[in-house]
């Protein structure tokens, strides 16, 4: 069957509206020109509108809101992460194990700075390479030395309440790998192993706002952030504590999560403009996060320019970390990786990390109410007390919402369909029939019929 003649039956036995009187053979000339017209107009107006709903759910398929229903809510306390920036006594304690109680002090400050790396190592890079070496310095493994001048959990963490409950420090504790070291942290989803035990630290009507106290028997920075976060060397100030003995740090806080419609998770990444900790696309870090995804694009950066990643990268395998030779790339690379720009502030020379990262889909903003710092007058032991809590119950969070799910663009595209040019799903069906399955048929009976008028003239 010729390609015109398939065409003609088809649009003469479409169900789509005004087809049929393009090729019927009664109508004039004036006729079939006045149907093709209403035809192209109807397709490029249905097209259109098409084209908006398309456009809309990939750019506006999701919506905020503030809800205030908060009689109903638990409030997960923010994880609690404690990192230790400063202990000269381990570090002269471990010194001496290497190098004997006659070790030339320089290499206090090299190990201080291996230890406590955040990204320069002036007095590493100058005792240990160049011309005036020390005989003593230590070339790769840094890692290693780290470990051995950091302090434990016991012995870092003491004395833990819980709304004024105690509870055993280290139990809840768990080591935590960061791009500053090994920290100690509570209630956080990217420390400790899968079936590590959790503190229960919900804070709703019954239990009132939560708070934590502790002992810290170190030098330590104590992080605020959201459960899936990760301590930086970029993290903002304000989400942070510096804290040193003989003081009491007091902090109360207000926070307010996203709360999710179960149907989100039905849309892209790109629709949300976001990522649940489960969608991890990271090696540094077992859950996504904003700030894991920066750990993250530092540790690229530091492989592209250095070849190697620094020896506090979390989650990294051995050969990944820089030597000595590293050490001093990553050294004179610093404002280069030490800071995060956008992308239109590098195009202006800026130096510093352009990262394309997205933020979490369960963000929270945690906001300090109070703040307060007291000397420990007449304590006997180099301790800081730290109590961390909640100044209130929130009264409003957000919601994310769907709009325009897969569903909607449907019904959307199939009413837009219906309305200009009077198609259903089948109509479009009938394309693929009338171009295969109809010509076959037609050819096959054709031979058929001309076998049963040549078979009776053979008799003849």
């Amino acid at each position: 069957m010729r390609f015109s003649r398939v065409i003609e039956e088809y649009l003469k036995n479409s169900t789509l509206h005004g087809a049929r009187f393009i090729v019927d053979k009664d109508a004039s000339w004036i006729e079939r020109i006045f149907w093709v017209v209403c035809l192209v107009a109807s397709w490029y107006a249905s097209w259109l509108l098409i084209k908006a709903s398309l456009s809309a759910f990939e750019n506006n398929a999701i919506s905020f809101v503030v809800e205030s229903s908060f009689r109903d809510w638990n409030t997960n306390f923010p994880a609690i992460i404690v990192c230790e920036s400063k202990n000269m006594d381990r570090i002269q304690e471990v010194a001496e194990q290497l190098w004997g109680a006659d070790h030339d002090f320089t290499l206090e400050e090299v190990l201080s700075e291996i230890a406590f790396f955040r990204g320069e190592s002036y007095h590493t890079v100058h005792e240990c390479s160049g011309e005036e070496v020390t005989a003593s310095c230590f070339y790769t493994n840094f890692s290693y030395y780290a470990e051995l001048v950091r302090s434990s959990c016991v012995d870092s963490i003491s004395n833990c309440e819980w709304n004024n409950k105690p509870f055993e420090c280290c139990k809840y504790f768990h080591r935590m790998e960061t791009e500053l070291g090994i920290c100690y942290a509570i209630n956080s989803m990217q420390a400790g192993k899968h079936k590590t035990p959790k503190l229960n630290m919900y804070s709703n009507r019954d239990s009132g706002p939560g708070a934590l106290k502790m002992e810290l028997h170190t030098e330590a920075t104590v992080f605020i952030l959201g459960t899936e976060e990760v301590p930086t060397l970029v993290t903002p100030k304000t989400d942070f504590l510096v804290v040193g003995p003989y003081i009491s740090f007091v902090r109360y806080i207000s926070k307010r999560d996203i709360e999710n419609d179960e149907e989100i998770r039905q849309t892209s990444v790109h629709q949300r403009n976001c990522r649940f900790a489960d969608e991890n696309i990271l090696d540094v870090h077992k859950f996504y996060s904003y700030s894991a995804c920066t750990v993250q694009c530092r540790k690229d950066r530091q492989m592209e320019l250095c070849n190697c990643s620094s020896h506090l990268s979390p989650n990294s395998p051995d050969w990944q970390l820089c030597n000595m030779d590293g050490l001093e790339c990553l050294n004179r690379n610093y404002e280069d990786l030490s800071v995060i720009v956008a992308k239109w502030s590098k195009l202006r020379g800026r130096k510093g990390l352009v990262c394309d990262c997205l933020p979490s889909c369960t963000e929270v903003d945690i906001t300090t109410v109070y703040d307060s710092k007291e000397n420990m007058a007449g304590s006997q032991n180099a301790i800081s007390r730290i109590e961390v809590g909640l100044i209130e119950l929130p009264t409003e969070r957000y919601k994310r919402n769907l709009v325009r799910g897969k569903l909607d663009l449907v019904v959307s595209i199939g009413g837009t369909t219906g309305l200009f040019v009077g198609a259903s799903l089948l109509s479009f069906v009938e394309i693929f029939y009338y171009i295969t399955i109809r010509p076959y048929t037609t050819y096959m009976n054709e031979k058929r019929r001309l076998k049963r008028l040549i078979i009776p003239k053979r008799f003849h």
